[in-house]
């Protein structure tokens, strides 16, 4: 449900953006004001998600009310609640690593790196995509994105350098946490082309990468729609 209201909002924006503009640069004070229309359209999307979880919650209350008088709801709900583990719908805490992922950073004199282009200096979606694809392979049994639990249907997806996440907007520096085997989890980043690749622009531009081992990394339950529209088998 916050998906459309998310790019209904986006649409908006960009509208706004451009009556202010005129077709002229942005300055200061109508930076000021478009970042107001950026806080106020994530407050909307906020209380859409709020209504949202509401709703879920009242589903399911419906359903484990059917249940407590009918064999067969009980039956279904009771093999549903067997999977939801291993669809990220509970919390899990354990050990694992966390991967840090910036932009380049100006150097004392303000100035970025010699013969970087815009585009060198950024963490794209690819780089994010990366090291997802790295930690899943590695064993991760679950995994966190900012504050968010990723989970087989979300779609991480970043436009400039700003990621959006389920109906949520973040800056970087991006946080991804794993819980697993963290000697696992290294080797298969270390194994990833992805990764290798945005190392070279780590070590060229000065993009940052850290590494961390955790003992209690905690991933919280995921409260999205986990709802297929489309599939397609990934030939091996």
């Amino acid at each position: 449900m916050a998906v459309p209201v998310v790019l209904l909002l986006a649409g908006l924006l960009l509208s706004a953006t451009r009556e202010t503009a005129q077709g002229g640069e942005l300055r200061a004070g109508s930076s000021t004001r478009l970042s107001d229309l950026v806080r106020t359209a994530q407050g909307e999307v906020d209380a859409v998600q709020a209504r949202r979880t509401q709703l879920v919650a009242d589903v399911d209350a419906a359903q484990r009310g059917s249940g407590s008088s009918d064999a067969q709801v009980a039956a279904t709900l009771a093999r549903a609640d067997a999977l939801d583990e291993a669809a990220g719908l509970t919390a899990l805490t354990g050990p694992g690593i966390s991967v840090t992922l910036t932009d380049a950073a100006r150097d004392a004199d303000g100035r970025y790196p010699a013969g970087a282009a815009p585009d060198d200096l950024v963490v794209h979606q690819q780089d994010l995509q990366s090291v997802l694809n790295a930690l899943w392979a590695g064993g991760a049994d679950a995994v966190v994105v900012q504050d968010q639990r990723v989970v087989t249907t979300s779609a991480p997806r970043c436009i400039g350098n700003t990621l959006l996440l389920d109906g949520r907007t973040y800056s970087p520096p991006y946080v991804v946490a794993a819980i697993g085997d963290p000697g696992r989890l290294r080797d298969a980043l270390d194994a990833e082309r992805g990764v290798a690749i945005y190392k070279q622009y780590v070590a060229r531009f000065g993009l940052g990468y850290v590494v961390d081992a955790a003992d209690d990394i905690t991933a919280p339950a995921y409260t999205g729609s986990i709802r297929l529209s489309q599939a397609q088998e990934v030939p091996r």
